[in-house]
């Protein structure tokens, strides 16, 4: 009797066990898995905070595309201001700087810059008269001018067309009318330039800042080192079964890509996709910067902060159509993600969803078996906004990114309460996906890290193990950001070498050993029976 209770309770949960793990299954993946991932970040696309050295070889490297900064005069002590934003004259008359004060660099060389209003419109010089407005569009020679500044971050502005300076008048009107060579002292063409921000540091900035020939031998000694076939060996040895990459739209015209961009970056591509095979470990393509920018981060490989891509939708799905058909039979190909982190504020919903539904017959033309993946919207949105867009019948995957962080909610909040989080929020929500008919879930995108401070790393353990207790829960799986990093908490290896981040606390092994030890106490019985 005890033998035959004991075999039935253990057969039971055996077969409760293999359900629960072939209903949320993985198809491709060994063992009837799900994604256990981890993302290439900062290898195929740049991130300055992944790997800042990049940029140490750049001139002027705090005067990068998209570098914010406000003038001064030194004789008024009145800012210069685009009236209205943009659209009119440039004046000098402001006694405290706002956005219309607030100009975005577009670096023509170390020395040579356009200035671009807040409302787009780039400064620009009537040759005759010398009036200066933020009027046009499209920036050319006479939007251009040489900032020369000294040790004490004063500049002279000094227009490339007529090679004369923009001086302030007592009227507090500016003009680019200064003959000869201004003093660094208290003169009409002199000014106090404060660098109000230079947080983009991707792609973009990298090879416009060294220029084609210097950024084509720091990127190519960049590829081959960051990530090579000896990180896919690691990754299999710990349980990693799928490694996401971010790339770049400029990959579709690789060898060569329109300027300022890189080529190189297909043969890297290549490469992962055999050292995968080699390791069997899958490959999501992610397109991590759309034409135009999806987001205006440095990840999506902005010149300036703005977001520009729905105007590029056509260009996008040349390049979906392009890493498609080219990876699509490939025996490592899991999936192709359409779109990352497109911006809530910047970015309709009914353009989103129109694009995913044209990117994913894209994909279909090529393959019936790869996962189609859409991106969660961030910021003000909704993660279920996308399970009633109707994109695609069959293996669609909606992509959320879980962070702690980035937001003034986590500020200040302890261990135990950004633990607490995790349960009470992120749980809840992850359950009622799985329960729909939409797609399946994956978290693309999540990290071992916070804002609480002294954190121990006991703490850090905690806080990763109810990570993957939660995450594991997501019916297609979860990939770490990132790889490797330079800040170590973000560097999935470091983690794994520190004992910070414990991989076998996940929930499936967790299972797998209780089914284990279920398996013994029945053998035990057994052998007291018999």
């Amino acid at each position: 009797m005890e033998f035959t209770f004991c075999k039935w309770v253990f057969v039971f949960l055996l077969s409760a066990s293999l359900i629960i793990s072939i209903a949320y299954s993985v198809e491709g993946l060994s063992g009837n898995s799900k994604v256990r991932g981890v993302n290439l970040g900062g290898w195929l696309v740049v991130e300055g905070w992944i790997k800042p050295s990049l940029f140490d070889e750049i001139p002027n490297r705090d005067m990068l595309d998209g570098t914010e900064v406000q003038f001064r005069s030194v004789t008024s002590n009145k800012y210069m201001s685009a009236e209205n934003g943009g659209g009119m004259k440039v004046t000098v008359d402001r006694d405290t700087p706002s956005s219309w004060e607030t100009f975005r660099l577009w670096r023509v060389s170390s020395s040579e810059f356009q200035l671009r209003s807040f409302l787009g419109k780039f400064m620009t010089c009537d040759v005759g008269d010398g009036n200066v407005s933020a009027t046009v569009n499209t920036p050319s020679s006479n939007e251009t001018f040489y900032i020369e500044r000294n040790e004490r971050n004063r500049v002279h502005i000094k227009h490339k067309t007529t090679g004369t300076y923009l001086q302030a008048s007592t009227f507090n009107q500016i003009s680019a009318d200064y003959q000869g060579i201004p003093g660094w002292d208290d003169n009409v063409a002199t000014f106090e330039m404060t660098i109000v921000s230079n947080v983009i540091h991707g792609d973009y900035q990298l090879a416009n800042g060294l220029g084609h020939y210097k950024a084509k031998k720091v990127l190519t000694r960049h590829r081959n080192s960051f990530i090579t076939k000896e990180d896919f060996k690691f990754l299999s040895k710990h349980g990693i079964n799928t490694v996401r990459i971010p790339v770049g739209w400029w990959i579709a015209y690789d060898p060569n890509p329109p300027a300022p961009f890189i080529g190189g970056y297909l043969e890297a591509l290549d490469n992962a996709f055999l050292w995968a095979q080699d390791y069997d470990i899958k490959c999501i393509i992610d397109l991590h910067a759309a034409p135009g920018s999806q987001n205006g981060m440095e990840h999506s490989a902005s010149r300036d902060g703005t977001t520009g891509w729905p105007m590029y939708i056509s260009q996008t799905l040349y390049v979906i159509d392009f890493l498609a058909s080219r990876y699509a039979m490939h025996p490592a190909m899991l999936g192709i993600e359409l779109l990352n982190e497109p911006s809530a504020a910047t970015v309709p919903l009914d353009t989103l969803v129109s694009y995913y539904k044209q990117g994913y017959e894209t994909v279909r033309k090529h393959s019936s078996t790869a996962y189609v993946i859409v991106c969660q919207r961030i910021g003000n949105a909704d993660p279920f906004e996308l399970y009633e867009a109707n994109i695609g019948p069959s293996k669609l995957v909606l992509d959320l990114h879980y962070y702690n962080l980035f937001d003034n909610y986590f500020v200040n909040k302890t261990p135990a309460e950004n633990i607490q989080f995790i349960f009470k929020n992120r749980q809840p929500q992850l359950q009622a996906m799985n329960n729909t008919n939409g797609p399946l879930v994956f978290i693309g995108e999540w990290v071992n890290e916070w804002n609480a401070t002294n954190s121990t790393q006991l703490d850090y353990q905690d806080f990763g193990r109810a990570q993957l207790q939660v995450y594991d829960a997501a019916s297609f799986g979860w990939a770490y950001w990132t790889l490797r990093n330079a800040e170590l908490h973000w560097d999935l290896e470091w983690n794994i070498r520190n004992n910070y981040l414990q991989l076998s606390y996940s929930q499936k092994t967790v299972l797998t050993k209780s089914v284990l030890w279920l398996g013994l106490a029945c053998s035990f019985s057994l052998y007291n029976v018999l």
